[in-house]
């Protein structure tokens, strides 16, 4: 199979689809990639390196997807890309479709075998190839909100930590799942006073046993995020449905109500948002305010650190990408269901229920997709 690397377009994005290790054991499973020239600048990596790890270079992006069977990404293609894709084409990346109708509609009509990597599932019930980038998010949305607080970025003029004789930050962290226990790492690391609220008590108990007194795990109701929130320095939204859209938990009247000041950094904002007032914004411009509040709400937070992020994603994609490229696509997909639980579009289809859903398209069983 030929699988092609195109270098990321969306704003600072730096990460890349395959390092060139990847490459190298893809090649040697006896398949090509092709690389544009420059695609792993961002992250240190030469033409060169690829071409030693036996991959060609090609000039320009329309060549790569002209000549790939494969496209392997890192972020959902923007519209100049998504022109570029054809019938059969096996897309391989994250793809966030719920809360975004045009790229849906362009997949659908390209025809591609559209993978998303943030729907692909495991036997533990969790999501492999998100997870990574959960990581990173988590961790990453502590940093931001830390500076979000700075007085120069219009926050209330707070360390997180505080120092002695001074109270922390109060930092709310709303969902305790990959991207919740993250934050509370770094939170807690940081010496902040952190609230994780969720609505699993499993993971109340797994948040309870990991960091003991450090942290108030908090059963999520109504009135227990109102609470919390209103009362927050810092909000951590982390609430992810797979596949879904994210569900609007802080609502534009809680946002009025909060300190002036106080910081939001909604890392669920790839699926929409988990904050009313939320919208994507870039590394350029990171944050806006709304009543008073600052909201960071950038759509690739990991993308500001490339090198980790792209070595983590890489480590998880590999198997999944060798799978495809040995049996190709229909056999890969029927022999794993976990893999074929990131198939969202396939020949004008959508096979993720709940895009079908968010969005209004009818919905396809992936397998019966595949089989057609």
């Amino acid at each position: 199979m030929i699988i092609g690397v195109p270098k990321e377009i969306k704003n600072h994005e730096y990460r890349v689809g395959m390092v060139p290790a990847s490459v190298r054991e893809v090649i040697n499973h006896g398949h090509e990639v092709i690389v544009e020239t420059n695609a792993g600048i961002g992250i240190g990596f030469t033409d060169q390196d690829y071409v030693d790890a036996g991959a060609k270079i090609i000039n320009q992006a329309s060549d790569v997807f002209a000549q790939a069977e494969m496209i392997v990404k890192v972020k959902e293609p923007q519209a100049v890309e998504r022109a570029m894709l054809r019938e059969d084409q096996v897309l391989f990346t994250y793809l966030h479709l719920a809360p975004d109708l045009p790229q849906t509609e362009d997949l659908i009509k390209s025809k591609a075998i559209c993978i998303a990597y943030e729907t692909v599932t495991d036997d533990f019930g969790g999501l492999p190839l998100l997870a990574p980038m959960s990581e990173v998010a988590g961790r990453m949305s502590i940093q931001a909100g830390a500076q979000a607080l700075e007085k120069s970025n219009a926050g209330r003029g707070m360390l997180l930590g505080g120092v002695p004789g001074v109270e922390p930050a109060k930092v709310v962290i709303i969902g305790g799942g990959m991207v919740g226990n993250n934050a509370a790492q770094m939170a807690v690391g940081m010496g902040a006073d952190v609230v994780v609220l969720d609505r699993n008590t499993n993971v109340l108990r797994k948040l309870d046993a990991q960091f003991g007194n450090k942290i108030k795990a908090i059963y999520s109701t109504a009135d227990a995020l109102e609470k919390h929130v209103l009362d927050a320095d810092l909000v951590i939204g982390g609430v992810l449905i797979p596949g879904a859209a994210a569900p609007k938990l802080v609502t534009k009247e809680h946002i009025k109500s909060m300190k002036p000041g106080a910081a939001i950094v909604d890392v669920a904002i790839d699926q929409g948002g988990c904050i009313e007032t939320s919208k994507a914004t870039t590394h350029a411009e990171p944050t806006y305010i709304v009543d008073d509040v600052v909201h960071y709400c950038v759509a690739n937070m990991p993308g500001a650190v490339p090198r980790t992020s792209t070595f983590a994603l890489n480590n998880a994609t590999l198997p999944y990408i060798l799978q495809i490229a040995n049996k190709g696509h229909v056999q890969a997909l029927l022999d794993n269901k976990h893999l074929l639980n990131g198939l969202n579009v396939i020949d004008g289809q959508v096979t993720c229920q709940s895009v079908a859903e968010n969005l209004g398209f009818e919905y396809v069983d992936p397998a019966v997709a595949l089989i057609n």
